[in-house]
């Protein structure tokens, strides 16, 4: 196995970043992503030194690697969500300032671990990816967001480069379908507004003033897990959502409500004696709040930190 003093050690250890950055986007789990690399590097150490030095590019050898083992998860985890208490939701992820390990202690994570927020891990476009078969999914998210071509793709799937390239197509037909008619999209400072309003509203238990922020067709999904109190179904319609909102102060009473970065967007944290007990994510079109995903399972939410007085942890 490599030292601290193998000039390759820094090499191979560079691309951890980029791994962990695709495993959270086929996964849609930083822990499972963690795994995943571990895993990865467990198998490129399990060769002989000969081995890999025959291996051109070691860069690309752990891609193909952490792909597969993916690939792998993804099928599992498909027969995993059925028996999953509730709706399941994608792990939501904090701004680099709200970042924290989820090792004992609250050590500062390493700058490897943290995930790029770009728009390919806002919770709306996740919760499409997770409408895809697992070989969709692998081949678009390696084609379309890491631009790997199909050549190397079809290697990871099993598949030809002409069958990847349709399970591509396919992938963005679903992206089209799923999305809101074309419409100017809006600023994040917009969207940043409406949550503010959105926040104040929930906070005044101004019934009427959430129904307008909504959109009419608007839906809102809880995760639990079954660790905590959540609603098992989606709940439909902006009157609906604007009652069940204002009726969580009751379950979780004494909640502080903050401004927060989810995925790269505009949510809210909502906390209580210092310990995060939901993240909330939003999907906004134009004027109005069309889908909002509330996570409240711990076991996603081990990355979010919150300082004194709301503050953020540096």
């Amino acid at each position: 196995m490599s030292t601290p003093s193998d000039p390759g050690l820094s090499a191979i250890m560079s691309e951890r970043r980029q791994l962990i950055n695709l495993g959270y986007r086929l996964l849609g789990s930083l822990a499972e992503a963690e795994d995943v690399v571990q895993e990865t590097y467990a198998r490129w150490y399990a060769m002989s030194e000969e081995q890999r030095a025959r291996i051109e590019s070691p860069g690309a050898w752990l891609t193909r690697v952490a792909g597969r083992v993916c690939l792998d998860l993804l099928g599992s985890a498909r027969a995993r969500r059925e028996r999953y208490v509730g709706e399941w939701i994608p792990e939501p992820l904090p701004a680099r300032s709200e970042w924290i390990s989820g090792r004992p202690g609250g050590d500062t994570a390493d700058p490897a671990d943290r995930v790029t927020l770009d728009e390919s891990v806002n919770m709306a476009f996740l919760v499409i990816l997770e409408s895809m078969t697992p070989a969709e999914r692998v081949t678009f998210i390696l084609h379309d967001i890491f631009c790997h071509p199909f050549t190397e793709i079809a290697h990871i799937i099993g598949r030809t480069p002409a069958a990847c390239r349709q399970l591509a197509t396919s992938a963005r037909r679903r992206i089209h379908t799923a999305r809101a008619p074309a419409a100017p999209a809006p600023t994040l400072a917009h969207k940043a507004a409406l949550v503010r309003d959105f926040k104040h509203a929930w906070e005044a238990k101004d019934i009427n003033a959430l129904i307008n922020l909504l959109d009419p067709n608007a839906t809102a999904t809880a995760d639990g897990g079954g660790v905590v109190s959540a609603i098992l179904e989606p709940i439909e319609g902006a009157t609906e959502i604007a009652r069940y909102t204002i009726g969580i102060t009751a379950v979780v009473p004494e909640m502080t409500l903050l401004e927060r970065t989810v995925n790269g967007q505009p949510g809210l944290v909502g906390q209580r004696d210092g310990v995060t007990v939901v993240v909330v994510a939003f999907d906004i079109a134009g004027d109005r709040i069309r889908r909002i995903w509330g996570v409240r399972n711990p076991e996603k939410l081990r990355t979010w930190t919150l300082g004194p007085s709301g503050q953020d942890t540096p």
